[in-house]
């Protein structure tokens, strides 16, 4: 599925983890939502497949909302709305 600039919700923060995987991806956004508040948006750029399971779980455990979940040839986006 090719992700399109078009189709992407606004955002307030982007966070690349490319090139990371478990648990370094969700361990940097522990980190960057400290920086947030709430409402915001935080987009996170992710090529580790583990991340289609680990960023929802991270959303459940903290509240925050996962609009939108897009994957391509290149990875993952993720975009997450904070409680």
């Amino acid at each position: 599925m090719a992700v399109t600039t078009d189709a992407l919700p606004p955002h307030d923060t982007e966070l690349d983890t490319s090139g990371l995987y478990c648990p370094e991806p969700i361990m940097l956004m522990h980190n960057k939502v400290r920086d947030m508040h709430s409402g915001q948006v935080l987009k996170v750029v992710a090529t580790d497949p583990a991340t289609t399971r680990d960023v929802p779980k991270f959303c459940q455990f903290l509240g925050h909302e996962l609009i939108q979940r897009d994957e391509s040839a290149d990875g993952y986006v993720y975009f997450i709305r904070l409680a």
